[in-house]
């Protein structure tokens, strides 16, 4: 479709459970406030919005990010050569070594499914991806739609979640790295981070999502240990199936952005001797909630 006083600009969306390509527009150029309107809307309709062909330096990116929020300053991540970063915004995703020091995060493994910094009290808007290397095969990102995944719970678990809230573990990365200054977690009761309801609302859309985080140490508060795996490993089958996803099969030139108050993601390995080097900012967010009134009666 076209976005409402852009001429040449489209929203084509993947044919998928969630994600849609804008075309046309340049992101190196300032945004007016009617089609900046017309993409934040195809935001929440589709979830993840790619732009491919895009030319972006770091300010360039901020510049459009910032357009949706203010910005998170990056987590600590390895720097190359100095200890002023110009940009504390922007991570750097890469498995990139110089003078055998990597320059990013997460290397080359594969990252499970997860929401980003569901640990926090405040969590994420939303994020964006911006690729500058990618390997020829492999590293791909998937997404899940957690509207879908919600609506479509047995009955029997959705009255089962709805109201409840789940710890999310904050001592482990995506790709279950234990992080710096933390102690390995045997009883997830006992997991450090924050307590968010499992069915949140979406404040821009008034939709319920699953708000899932991560699944190791995850704990749904009040339940006796043995019933809250139960349901968590229900709650993870169900929201990770085929029929919710869509993956991100990256070009240089591609920005992702995605909703993490709604979706989920994962990324495939891919050869350690391959580059990648992405560059991602995230939109500070704000705490979750759910809202009872969005149920229908």
């Amino acid at each position: 479709m076209d976005l409402s006083g852009a001429k040449g600009i489209t929203v084509i969306p993947t044919g998928a459970a969630l994600g849609a390509d804008i075309s046309g527009l340049d992101l190196s150029r300032p945004l007016g406030e009617e089609i900046f309107k017309a993409v934040e809307s195809a935001w929440h309709r589709h979830l993840i919005l790619r732009f491919r062909g895009q030319s972006l330096d770091d300010p360039g990116l901020l510049a459009f990010a910032r357009r949706f929020g203010d910005l998170d300053k990056a987590p600590v991540h390895a720097m190359a050569d100095t200890d002023h970063d110009p940009y504390p915004e922007i991570t750097v995703m890469s498995n990139i070594k110089v003078n055998g020091k990597p320059i990013g995060n997460l290397g080359h493994y594969e990252a499970e499914w997860h929401t980003d910094m569901s640990y926090n009290e405040l969590t994420p808007i939303g994020s964006l991806l911006y690729s500058l290397e990618v390997p020829p095969e492999g590293g791909n990102t998937g997404f899940s739609n957690m509207y879908r995944a919600f609506e479509t719970l047995p009955a029997d678990l959705k009255r089962t979640v709805i109201g409840k809230s789940c710890k999310h573990d904050s001592s482990r990365t995506s790709v279950g790295d234990l992080r710096k200054g933390f102690k390995d977690v045997t009883d997830p009761r006992e997991a450090p981070g924050a307590v968010h309801p499992i069915v949140r609302t979406h404040p821009a859309t008034r939709k319920n999502a699953l708000f899932l985080g991560r699944r190791r140490n995850a704990y749904i508060v009040g339940l006796p240990l043995d019933e809250s795996e139960e349901f968590l490993n229900r709650l993870w089958a169900h929201a990770s199936k085929p029929e919710f996803t869509w993956y991100q099969k990256w070009k240089v030139g591609d920005l992702i952005m995605w909703d993490n108050r709604c979706a989920m993601h994962r990324r495939d390995a891919f050869d350690p001797e391959s580059r990648r080097l992405m560059h991602r900012t995230q939109i500070r967010g704000d705490r979750p909630f759910f809202d009872s009134a969005t149920l229908a009666a």
